[in-house]
């Protein structure tokens, strides 16, 4: 019996991992391309937790870096919240060991956190102000022009429900944006990956993952409910999660129901004379102004 020379498992996982990177950076790279996430000069702050999403944003970004049609610089910024347990080792030690410069901030957001927050509420919503208003302090302190978040693909598709279910809009986070303030330019490269993808990625990667221990294990969080109903959608219908994301790059504002994004009272109208208001149809007395049209 003649056995074989090699190992056939080894020569297809290195075969599926080479095309789960391939896949990764094209589709880090097109994102980047659609959205004019980059620009040549640009010193881009990446904002590293210790997570799958962000190890993985960085080292594709180091990867597309070396090949790229602009020049920018990458710079790896951590926020240690001062949560009990917290490793502050780990993350220094491995981005010295790929050779790429980073900050370690510090800011007791935790003690913060716990205090504020009554018992049983999630922390969420102040954790991530207090952490963005850190981030951006240091982004405009250090002259950074692009500020580079982990977000992906299924966090989108989670904030899009979670705004429709409880807070009664269309919103999610998009690729790309200006802060409230308009001095920060934030962007999303890992926007069109799927979370799947990542933790194959980061499995294979071996990254020094750090979980964080302030809010990860509440189970009321709205972020979690959607997931699980994401879950299950995708567990029932394969790819229904990559149809939402398509969909969310696809949209008819003639076809929704906000006159501030289409002229509805213009659409078929007749003649030019004003139009009465929403009062003047509940109460009958049709007013334009100071002319009665009853007159």
């Amino acid at each position: 019996m003649t056995l074989p020379l090699h190992d056939p498992v080894p020569r297809k996982q290195s075969h599926e991992r080479a095309k789960l990177a391939k896949r990764l950076r094209r589709q880090v790279g097109q994102a980047i391309a659609d959205y004019g996430m980059i620009e040549d000069g640009d010193k881009v702050m990446v904002c590293l937790s210790g997570g799958k999403d962000s190890y993985t944003m960085l080292d594709l970004l180091l990867q597309l870096q070396k090949k790229a049609p602009v020049r920018f610089e990458l710079v790896a910024v951590n926020l240690d919240q001062k949560q009990p347990g917290f490793p502050e080792h780990v993350l220094p030690d491995y981005l010295r060991s790929i050779g790429v410069p980073f900050t370690i901030l510090e800011q007791d957001t935790y003690s913060v956190v716990k205090r504020v927050v009554p018992e049983g509420r999630t922390m969420c919503s102040l954790c991530s102000r207090m952490r963005r208003g850190a981030l951006y302090r240091h982004a405009k302190e250090q002259g950074f022009t692009k500020v580079a978040l982990g977000h992906h693909r299924d966090d989108l598709v989670a904030t899009f429900f979670m705004n429709l279910f409880f807070h009664a809009k269309l919103a999610t986070m998009p690729p790309k944006l200006l802060s409230d303030d308009g001095e920060h330019v934030v962007i999303r490269p890992l926007a069109t990956c799927r979370e799947a993808d990542l933790v194959a990625y980061a499995d294979w990667k071996q990254f020094p993952i750090i979980p964080c221990t302030l809010c990860g294990s509440q189970e009321n969080l709205q972020r979690k409910q959607v997931s699980r109903m994401l879950a299950a959608w995708e567990k029932e219908s394969p790819g229904r999660i990559e149809t939402i994301a398509r969909a969310l790059t696809d949209v008819r504002p003639s076809q929704l129901a906000d006159p501030s994004l289409f002229d509805f009272a213009a659409l078929g109208r007749r003649g030019n004379s004003p139009l009465p208001d929403a009062l003047a149809w509940l109460t009958g007395d049709v007013q334009m102004g100071s002319e009665n049209i009853n007159d």
